[in-house]
């Protein structure tokens, strides 16, 4: 009797342990559904990521043209002030027309507000009048920019990128006490104005630029 009741409990004993082992492997491990799921979240969360990436990417490649534009217009202004402040003889160009006379770019003349600019260059001569060094905001060859002759405007050459529009009524030069007369007694001062837009990839981007230079060369 008492191996029978020994044998009873062993058997009950060892069904409750397969029963257990069973319960455990019922609930090891993740369904089909589960497993959809979770890689269905993880597909959008990644295609989050690349399209936070892709975006960040592209305004850093928009944000470095633009840099690239504005110091190219920077330099453009450098420049002018450099040859500008050490050439002499500015003529400012003021009239309606828009035209430079070739004869008259070497004889000096003050104006409050025009858009072109010519001057002797540091190592030119007053005469002939071909080496006479003109800056001008306009239109040339059906380009609207800023542009440069060294030759007494008999050609010219683009400064500014095509991506810039400037805005020539807002654009300008001006010309302070050019004119060698008696009663002259001011420095020649120069004021240059640049005022646009720049258009990166459809996106417009407005811009103003203001410097003034004076003569280097003593003219009281």
């Amino acid at each position: 009797m008492p191996r029978m009741i020994l044998l009873n409990h062993m058997k009950n004993f060892f069904k409750q342990k397969n029963n257990g082992r069973k319960a455990r492997s019922k609930t090891k491990g993740y369904t089909i559904i589960e497993t959809m799921i979770a890689v269905s979240l993880f597909i959008v969360i990644v295609l989050s990521g690349m399209g936070s990436l892709l975006n960040a990417n592209l305004l850093y490649q928009k944000s470095g043209n633009m840099r690239s534009i504005m110091d190219t217009l920077s330099f453009i202004m450098e420049d002018m002030s450099r040859n500008i402040r050490t050439g002499y003889h500015y003529r400012c160009y003021f009239n309606v027309n828009g035209t430079i006379d070739p004869l008259a770019v070497n004889i000096p003349r003050s104006c409050p507000t025009g858009w072109g600019l010519a001057f002797e260059a540091a190592n030119g001569n007053t005469v002939p009048n071909s080496d006479q060094w003109v800056y001008y905001i306009g239109t040339y060859n059906g380009k609207a920019g800023i542009f440069k002759s060294v030759d007494g405007s008999a050609s010219f050459v683009q400064l500014s990128p095509d991506e810039v529009t400037v805005d020539l009524t807002a654009s300008q030069f001006s010309v302070l006490g050019a004119e060698a007369s008696p009663g002259n007694q001011q420095q020649p001062l120069v004021t240059i104005k640049l005022v646009g837009t720049i258009n990166v990839k459809n996106v417009v981007t407005p811009f103003s630029l203001q410097t003034s230079v004076s003569q280097r060369l003593l003219d009281l």
